[in-house]
């Protein structure tokens, strides 16, 4: 898609957006101060996602790595001191079971104490924007991520015992996590879209997720291998600074500030409260609900099989180094991109929801077919299977927004930022708790797990589906009628 499809685009949300839209959103007040500069280019919010993401991915698989470096030689576990991840030939080896075990419990401990903090902190910075402006919760939480990469550096440097990686991820929590700004940034778009083109909107955001994905993988790799774990931990901490520098200089405010909005209220969880609560107009809160169990069974599994994908791949029988850890994680995140181009070419013939129906069949498929890789090359026919899995979370997201109100976006995406850490604190108790207590008899059964919870998801998305294609068509007919 080039510059002018994409001014195009942004033309349409703006002539397409409704007039209390249009009122709240781009009407500038005196009282609203535009950044210090302007962006050259057609971009708001996405290279703050881009900045986010990429330093999400290129720590992710680095940390996991360091922690079974680490636990290795505290155990006395020599496996990785030929470049891969361990031995073919020591599958049994109990060993390396003992730093799997021992890795994916150290994994759930961070995550657990990251999320339950984020979890709360999250709620109020995304409602609290509607108040305060979208800004500030792009730049809260990415000098929290700044501080939590700084605590993992210190900890490399000293080599501090593994513990204090719990107590990085709590600062980072404490400023309500990557989840902050996901929900900041799809507030600000869809503050700045139309009803009709959100799905392709929400689905371009997403894709800088992929974009960032695919270079920190392939660059984290390489890196890792040429210099270990410190130069890139340094990256992430400039990335993170980037990303708050950015949104302060460059990003418009969608919303006009009030000075007396607080952050310590009842009333942004009044707010997200009365959104699940009112059926005004009738029939909302059965598909809000709905539509949002679906969204966390989606990001359940996808969250809960990211965590494992690193490990997986570093024990046997596939024993993979850091050079193809990172193209199998540049391969998965592809599907960002796939996705995107896919869900485009399915709009142009089908309904958003037989769009989402796509995307988690390909989800599933490609989950089953990791589940029983033995070797790299299924491996990568499992991820190659999935190029469509993330085609269903931007059908979500704009399904959810559409049914409330214009200015109900900010607690909208406060709870759905709400659902995503608590996907990914349960995720990771879950998956992380299931890894180890399966090994022993199947070690893909997490995979098998998550495919069996899509397809829950599909049945309810393709049930109100249909009852969206009936209520489409007695609309119709009474139309004519009339």
């Amino acid at each position: 898609m080039d510059d002018s499809d994409t001014s195009a685009i942004l033309a349409e949300d703006l002539e397409s957006s409704d007039s209390r839209r249009v009122c709240c959103c781009f009407k500038v007040p005196e009282s609203r101060r535009p950044p210090p500069c302007s962006c050259p280019f057609s971009v708001t919010v996405e290279p703050v996602m881009f900045l986010s993401m990429f330093s999400i991915v290129l720590q992710w698989p680095l940390s996991t790595q360091y922690l079974w470096d680490r636990i290795s030689e505290d155990v006395g576990y020599n496996g990785t001191k030929g470049g891969g991840g361990c031995n073919a030939s020591t599958v049994d080896d109990p060993l390396q079971k003992e730093v799997e075990t021992l890795t994916a419990q150290w994994n759930l401990y961070i995550n657990m104490g990251g999320f339950l903090v984020g979890l709360i902190m999250v709620t109020l910075l995304g409602s609290w924007s509607d108040r305060a402006g979208r800004r500030l919760v792009l730049i809260i939480p990415s000098l929290g991520l700044a501080v939590q990469a700084s605590v993992y550096l210190i900890v490399m440097y000293l080599k501090l015992p593994v513990f204090w990686f719990l107590i990085g991820r709590i600062f980072s929590g404490l400023s309500g996590d990557f989840n902050a700004i996901l929900a900041g940034c799809f507030a600000y778009v869809a503050d700045t879209s139309g009803r009709g083109s959100r799905t392709f909107r929400v689905a371009i955001l997403e894709a800088c997720l992929g974009v960032a994905g695919i270079f920190a993988s392939v660059i984290g790799g390489h890196w890792r291998r040429a210099q270990g774990y410190i130069n890139p931990f340094w990256l992430v901490l400039a990335t993170n600074l980037a990303a708050a520098l950015y949104a302060y200089l460059f990003v418009p405010e969608t919303v006009t500030p009030d000075p007396e909005a607080r952050f310590l209220s009842t009333r942004h969880h009044r707010a997200i409260f009365h959104l699940y609560s009112s059926d005004a107009p009738q029939g909302r809160r059965a598909k809000l609900w709905l539509y949002t169990i679906c969204f966390f069974l989606v990001v359940f599994v996808h969250f809960g099989c990211s965590d494992l994908f690193v490990l997986y791949e570093l024990s046997a029988p596939l024993c993979w180094g850091p050079e193809l850890i990172g193209y199998g994680s540049a391969a998965k995140n592809l599907a960002y991109l796939t996705s995107l181009m896919g869900l485009r070419a399915m709009q142009c013939c089908m309904k958003d929801s037989w769009v989402a129906l796509v995307g988690l069949t390909s989800n599933i498929v490609g989950l089953i077919a990791i589940s029983f890789a033995n070797s790299t090359a299924l491996m990568f026919t499992g991820y190659g299977l999935s190029f469509l899995f993330m085609a269903s979370t931007p059908v979500l997201r704009s399904k959810l927004s559409k049914l409330v109100d214009p200015l109900e976006q900010g607690a909208l995406f406060a709870s759905v930022a709400c659902v995503e850490g608590l996907c990914s604190l349960l995720s990771s108790v879950v998956f992380n708790s299931l890894y180890p207590a399966t090994l022993y008899f199947m070690k893909g059964f997490p995979f098998i797990f998550g495919a069996i919870i899509l397809l829950i998801s599909a049945v309810i998305i393709g049930g109100l589906g249909c009852q969206e294609e009936r209520e489409g068509g007695e609309n119709r007919e009474g139309s004519v009628i009339s």
